[in-house]
């Protein structure tokens, strides 16, 4: 299948510049990318006199409303049927296109996403999925990061299958090592979701994963697991954190270099280091979150991602189309009956991230 992939041109910081440039750095890598580019028409082809590899694949889908950053999920969904955001995955559910990409307001994606595609057979919700950076060769899988503030220990199961399958897809793992974040590794440590959702996963051993057990936060980027799997809420926190902790390290080691001549030497002594730890950490190279669960790929990008960021959430969308995401989690469904999981009787909610983009801005 040759991914044909709607792209909400309008959302994002930067909308038409910053999503265009990044389809276009997408489809010079891979020539069988396609696009339909949903905007308003004269913005958008504007832009594609900048990308003539782009105009030469793709097709636009006028409109000039717009999702904005602030809008409550509820009041997105009004403009499902005319806004970007509704009309790329709308083209998803059609089945005009392959996936969609948006790098607009999370909270509105997620619900016009879920309304639109429904979850598919055996997912109870759908979670938030991103590639985060560790110490080893290979970036790891992290769900939920807000899409659902309270889960169940059935909700924690499937996202763990969801989490599992995406990182073969993405990395290659036959089985990959997959963690549930706990606030300790002994098995009697955490909630009643979260103990039974590990006796759970320690019991089918069929499924496509190494189960570790409880894996702690702070060795969530030492690369000891390939998928940690959480609820939203502390997801979404411990997302924040690490990309805070990050933050707080490039500019302690920028005003340590600034603060006298020895240090500015020590700099330029040191700057192919710093250089490949500033790439390590970027955001940039590892964008594109999923949501995973739905009947269609749709995938998030950073709401201020650079156009290589833009360009790796659209290879990541198609990537996922192109090994058929949604029937691979569906196989290992069939042979795994998650409804006859314990529940702790907390029920999940809805989007945890309203008004958020589910990454510090």
């Amino acid at each position: 299948m040759k991914p044909r992939i709607a792209i909400d041109a309008m959302g994002g910081d930067e909308g038409v510049r910053v999503m265009l440039g990044g389809a276009a750095e997408a489809r010079h890598r891979h020539e069988r990318f396609t696009f339909l580019l949903v905007g308003d028409e004269k913005q958008i082809k504007a832009g594609l006199d900048n990308h003539p590899n782009l105009r030469a694949a793709s097709e636009i889908l006028h409109t000039e409303e717009v999702v904005k950053g602030e809008d409550k999920p509820s009041q997105a969904l009004r403009k499902s049927k005319n806004s970007s955001m509704g009309l790329a995955i709308q083209a998803v559910k059609s089945g005009d296109c392959s996936a969609a990409v948006s790098a607009g307001n999370t909270g509105a994606l997620m619900a016009m996403a879920k309304l639109a595609l429904r979850t598919m057979p055996g997912i109870d919700r759908p979670a938030l999925a991103a590639l985060l950076p560790t110490l080893e060769d290979t970036d790891m899988v992290m769900l939920d990061l807000g899409a659902n503030t309270e889960c169940d220990a059935r909700n924690l199961v499937q996202f763990a299958i969801m989490g599992a399958v995406y990182s073969q897809i993405i990395f290659g793992f036959e089985r990959p090592r997959t963690g549930l974040l706990n606030i300790g590794t002994e098995e009697s440590k955490g909630t009643e979701a979260l103990r039974d959702a590990a006796a759970a996963l320690r019991a089918a051993t069929h499924l496509p994963m190494h189960f570790q057990g409880f894996t702690e936060a702070d060795k969530i980027s030492r690369g000891d697991v390939d998928v940690v799997v959480t609820d939203g809420f502390s997801g979404n926190i411990a997302l924040k954190a690490l990309e805070g902790t990050a933050r707080f390290v490039t500019d302690l080691l920028k005003r340590s270099f600034q603060s006298s001549l020895r240090s500015k030497i020590g700099f330029l002594i040191s700057r192919p280091a710093t250089e490949l730890l500033k790439h390590h950490l970027d955001p940039n190279n590892h964008n594109g979150a999923v949501f995973l669960g739905l009947n269609g790929v749709v995938v998030k990008s950073h709401g201020s991602a650079s156009i290589k960021g833009v360009a790796n959430a659209v290879e990541v969308a198609a990537r996922l189309v192109e090994d058929n995401i949604t029937q691979r989690i569906g196989d290992v469904l069939k042979d795994f009956d998650t409804s006859a999981i314990a529940s702790n009787g907390v029920a999940a909610s809805g989007s945890g991230s309203q008004g958020s983009d589910g990454f510090p801005k």
